[in-house]
């Protein structure tokens, strides 16, 4: 079981993601020593929407098709509703969040990111919450939705919205404390 301060956490974004929803689990996540890369789709440096506009950039590490599953104890997926729209659409993202669930790892998607989850086809049978506004989605892969800050089964974690970024992140930080978790592969 590792320690959070021991832990390797990579993200994954485009541009349009949520800004608190990257920015919130990837700052604190290193304030509390774990190591956190920021993976991009061409491993540039992406732009934010922070709320009605657009935010600040954040710098990439590598391409997301260069990550291996293997290197890491957690994938956190941020919201809006731009980020994970065009991350769902890519093999690439698609093959590595299957990665992470076959392999028992921590995967954490808050706001609309539970959309990568139910394309990669990990939602069904799972309790989930998501942004209100993807529940019927989330509800029609299968999964069973609950209006709650923060949901957690077998290691995947979900939360609503930027306002449950305190209780995501310590979500986030018990799972990976916790070690594997035994899933079914996708």
């Amino acid at each position: 079981m590792p320690r959070i301060n021991d832990a390797k956490i990579l993200i994954i974004a485009t541009d349009g993601f949520e800004q608190s929803e990257l920015e919130v689990p990837r700052d604190q996540l290193r304030e509390r020593g774990a190591q956190v890369q920021v993976a991009t789709l061409d491993g540039k440096p992406i732009t934010g929407w922070d709320q009605k506009d657009w935010g600040r950039e954040a710098e990439a590490d590598l391409r997301i098709a260069d990550a291996n599953a293997f290197d890491y104890d957690a994938l956190v997926i941020p919201g809006g509703q731009i980020n994970p729209d065009l991350l769902r659409v890519e093999e690439d993202v698609l093959n590595l969040v299957k990665d992470f669930h076959n392999e028992g790892k921590v995967i954490a998607a808050i706001c609309h990111a539970p959309w990568v989850l139910v394309e990669a086809g990990i939602a069904k049978g799972r309790e989930m919450t998501s942004y209100g506004s993807i529940r019927t989605d989330v509800i029609n892969a299968g999964a069973k939705w609950t209006d709650a800050e923060v949901v957690t089964d077998k290691g995947i974690v979900t939360s609503r919205s930027p306002d449950d970024l305190e209780a995501f992140v310590s979500k986030i930080v018990e799972e990976i404390e916790e070690g594997r978790h035994q899933r079914k592969a996708a």
